[in-house]
Parts: structure tokens; sequence; C-alpha cells
């Protein structure tokens, strides 16, 4: 049975990381750094309902494999959440948003701004995890 408390920490933070993702991706820092509208599946806010709703759910499903894997260390402790979220973003996030940047036209201030909010997520997500569960 699952724990109350993991389910908790999963929705707190999902919504939490959900805020995160508006202020390092939202609206503000495209209108300043996008170099490349071409490159966007949805033009002028057309049809960015559906892409919008897929995305929100995106935070939950990272921070319940995050959770997971934090909670799966032995012992848990909120050094080793910290740890884990700044290696999985060194790890698996960095490099594939610097590699993206490389071949896409993706500008080096979105770029920027889309690894720091992974960074965010990831930290807030440990943090969340570390209170709730404490």
């Amino acid at each position: 049975m699952m724990d109350f408390r993991f389910v908790i920490a999963v929705l707190a933070g999902g919504l939490a990381t959900s805020m995160t993702d508006w202020f390092f991706m939202g609206d503000w820092i495209y209108k300043r750094f996008d170099k490349h509208p071409e490159i966007w599946r949805f033009e002028k806010g057309q049809g960015e309902s559906k892409g919008i709703a897929w995305s929100v759910a995106l935070p939950f499903l990272t921070c319940a494999v995050f959770d997971f894997l934090c909670i799966r260390q032995r012992p848990f402790t909120p050094s080793s959440t910290f740890t884990l979220a700044i290696g999985a973003w060194m790890g698996v996030a960095l490099p594939l948003i610097a590699a993206n940047a490389i071949w896409m036209k993706i500008s080096a201030p979105i770029a920027a701004f889309f690894s720091m909010g992974w960074l965010v997520k990831l930290l807030v997500a440990g943090l969340l995890l570390v209170v709730i569960e404490r």
C-alpha cells in the first residue's frame, strides 16, 4: 500500500514544480529571448491548450519517480536527497538540454533558464519530500 505521506509529497511537489516550470519557462522568457519562433509546434497561441494540459501532468510524474528514488536510498536523509537532485540534474537534465541547444534552434538564454528550471524542480521535489516525510 502506498504511503499517504508519499502521495502528499508527490502532489505538493507536482504543484510546486508546475509553478517553477511556469517561472523558468513562462511566456516572459520566450518573449525576451525567442529568436526562432518557427521551432514551436503552435503558432501564436493557437492549439496550445492540449499541449499545456499534457505538460501539466509531467511534473507530477517527475516528482513521483524522483521521490521514489529518494526514499529507496539508504539512508534517506536531506543530504542524500539533495545529492541525488544535483546528480540527476548534472547527469541527465543538463547534458540533454545542452545537446538540444547545440543541435536545435534554442537560444542560449532559453537553454540556461530551462536547465535552471530543472535543477530547481528537482531540489523543490526533494525539499518537499524531506519536509513531508520527516
